[in-house]
């Protein structure tokens, strides 16, 4: 019974994220297009420069296909993954997110480890960071060890947006991933092949809560807009820059289990990350784990699905609701001076929080 279950929920989750085929690709398309040395990390690339407002102009969202929405058994936030005894896989995720008024940084050290010891990630790009990093996405798209991720436009916390502003916030990655694989086609080392993008999904079907905030209003627009909601079981802190490679290492080494679902952070702001990477892949690989994308980790067997959006335990992102609160309203249509909407949970733990230093803290690195 527990292995038809697992065989179940596998093949509608399977139908909602990659075909068979695009866990096997090769990586031929992708030497046709860029050689090694494009491939290749840039010293400094990693850094986030801020105060640049070039690509702050919200993305068109017109032009998208409709979806197929999440059927039920998938719809919520997905921690991790329960696979079959036996099956020591695991998935690392990292996020690529991208606020106004900065360009985000693309950490190729991170990258070039990976394909250096074949290791399978997921990258949750937001769509401000394709559009800033469009050649890098490109790449991504061709690399058969990875898949891309939807992270929402800007960053935002959706828990505090209207509809309008949800919807805009979860489709535009859509568009931006979309004309990115457009451009990609029409290159001619792609043109020529006979195999073209089939391999390469036409839209992202995994999305990423930012600061692991959601609600009711958000999960739904984001099952219906075809995408799974994709939290995690282990998380880092690798966006803390006080926080050493060895403890971030630690954290994936000691805390992962089959099925584990582990978020970092390639941006710019996993400060210590492609340091922990060298130190915790070995050990991983040295205790049987293999390395899969999320959704070959979805087809592996029984998703664990929470109904709300949390880090480590239920309420404990409760705080990026006030702070996001104290900046500035995030609901397009709000009048200048109106309040933010926000839970009443976490309403009555931030109205005890008297210290200024708390709105400071909306903006550190130390968020997903």
């Amino acid at each position: 019974m527990r292995i038809a279950i697992f065989a179940a929920l596998g093949a509608a989750s399977l139908a909602f994220t990659a075909s068979p085929e695009a866990f096997a690709r090769d990586d031929a398309l992708q030497h046709a297009c860029y050689s090694p040395a494009l491939l290749a990390g840039v010293p400094g690339e990693e850094k986030v420069s801020r105060g640049v407002h070039t690509f702050d102009a919200s993305i068109k969202i017109d032009g998208l296909p409709a979806a197929q929405p999440v059927p039920d058994a998938l719809r919520g936030s997905i921690r991790r993954v329960d696979v079959p005894k036996g099956e020591k896989v695991i998935a690392l995720t990292f996020d690529l997110c991208e606020q106004r008024g900065e360009i985000a940084g693309y950490d190729g050290r991170i990258f070039d480890y990976l394909r250096q010891q074949g290791v399978k990630a997921t990258f949750f790009a937001g769509g401000k960071w394709i559009v800033s990093h469009r050649a890098r996405t490109e790449q991504l798209m061709l690399d058969p060890l990875f898949e891309i991720g939807n992270h929402t436009e800007t960053h935002a916390n959706l828990r505090l947006l209207n509809d309008a502003a949800i919807r805009q916030q979860v489709l535009a990655p859509q568009k931006a991933y979309q004309d990115a694989r457009a451009d990609l086609a029409s290159k001619q080392c792609v043109a020529s092949s006979a195999e073209g993008l089939r391999d390469v999904p036409p839209l992202p079907t995994l999305f990423r809560f930012p600061y692991g905030t959601c609600n009711e209003a958000s999960l739904k627009a984001v099952n219906d807009a075809g995408m799974l909601a994709i939290q995690w079981d282990v998380a880092t802190g690798d966006p803390d820059p006080h926080e050493a490679a060895e403890r971030i290492a630690a954290a994936m080494v000691n805390e992962a289990k089959p099925g584990s679902i582990i978020v970092n952070h390639a941006n710019g702001r996993g400060w210590h990350t492609a340091d922990a990477l060298l130190i915790a892949i070995p050990k991983l690989k040295a205790k049987g784990f293999k390395f899969v994308t999320v959704s070959e980790l979805m087809a592996m067997g029984k998703p664990v699905i929470k109904s709300e959006c949390y880090d480590r335990k239920p309420g404990d992102v409760n705080r990026y609701d006030f702070l996001w609160a104290l900046q500035k309203p995030l609901n397009t249509n709000a009048k200048p001076g109106a309040k933010v909407a926000f839970s009443p949970a976490s309403g009555s733990k931030a109205a005890g929080k008297k210290k200024p230093k708390a709105a400071v803290r909306a903006t550190s690195p130390a968020v997903n």
